[in-house]
């Protein structure tokens, strides 16, 4: 006969829901400053903007109803289109360019066994740097009279040029400047990524007779996709918002020839005073951003394995 005393059914899952109820309520109690912060930064700015888009602002006076006015008046900009394509070619150029560097530095540093972490320090530098004083640096490099670059290339022999104030290479200026100053932190993943390849697999594609192109393409390329495949969206997202350098080093010119999406919206907001104008264009960037990245993820994640 057991002495031992049980609760009754009844009684157990009350008490089971009240424990499950408190871990909740402490799991919760953790993340509610967190859940807060997320809330005022981020979502509250962005269902701000949707309402300022359909909005005359006027900070003073109170905000009008427009409807689509806004919309209107940024389609009807002889800009809107140059932005778009200005975005848009910057993004293709940062893709070719500044896509490939950070792993081919990642495969080249991974190589080295005694010097790793100086290579690592020294590929970060330029991501410590803020951004603002990069712009300004190579706004130097880039002078056609005393400039940097001007300078090593007459040394050598090599024809100068007018860089960012010519409207043929001023963008593909800055997308150098852009990949130099952000190169780092793509390598730094990339290297991480490398780094987890099991060893085996190399070995067993040496013996195979495979060379180093092939053990690229068969092993390291299929073992780093979603790494590969992730930073090239990310890159894209943060290329087509890019402003910094624009804004610094060239102002929009040559001939609007760097004007983007992200510059014609600080115009509107802070040099034509048209807060509704700079939001409906901060809702298109938005829409045209979120259904690039839907599409991408549902065409990658339809080719996995």
């Amino acid at each position: 006969m057991s002495t031992g005393s049980t609760a009754p059914p009844e009684m157990a899952a009350p008490a089971s829901r009240r424990r499950r109820l408190g871990e909740h309520v402490t799991a919760y109690g953790f993340l509610s400053a967190a859940l807060v912060v997320f809330a005022v930064f981020a979502w509250y700015p962005v269902v701000r903007n949707l309402v300022l888009s359909f909005q005359e602002v006027n900070f003073v006076r109170g905000s009008s109803w427009v409807g689509l006015d806004n919309f209107r008046y940024v389609f009807e900009d002889p800009l809107f289109g140059q932005a778009w394509r200005n975005s848009a070619v910057f993004t293709l150029y940062a893709l070719l360019l500044g896509f490939g560097v950070p792993f081919a530095l990642a495969l080249l540093i991974n190589e080295f066994r005694h010097a790793r972490a100086y290579f690592r320090v020294l590929v970060y530098l330029p991501v410590m740097l803020p951004p603002v004083v990069v712009a300004l640096m190579w706004r130097w490099f880039y002078q056609p009279e005393g400039g940097l670059i001007n300078e090593v290339f007459g040394t050598v022999g090599l024809p100068t040029g007018e860089w960012t104030n010519s409207s043929s290479t001023a963008l593909v200026s800055l997308v150098i400047v852009s990949t130099w100053a952000n190169l780092g932190t793509a390598t730094l993943i990339y290297l991480a990524a490398l780094q987890t390849i099991p060893g085996e697999l190399y070995e067993a594609a040496e013996l195979e007779g495979a060379g180093l192109w092939r053990r690229i393409w068969h092993v390291t390329i299929p073992q780093t996709r979603f790494v590969i495949l992730m930073l090239l969206l990310l890159q894209v997202v943060a290329t087509m918002q890019v402003f910094t350098e624009p804004f610094v080093m060239t102002g929009g010119g040559p001939q609007d020839s760097t004007v983007t999406v992200m510059l014609l919206i600080y115009r509107y907001a802070f040099v034509y005073n048209n807060f509704g104008a700079a939001s409906a264009m901060s809702l298109l960037l938005l829409v045209v951003l979120a259904v690039f990245s839907a599409a991408y993820l549902r065409v990658t994640r339809s080719r996995q394995p």
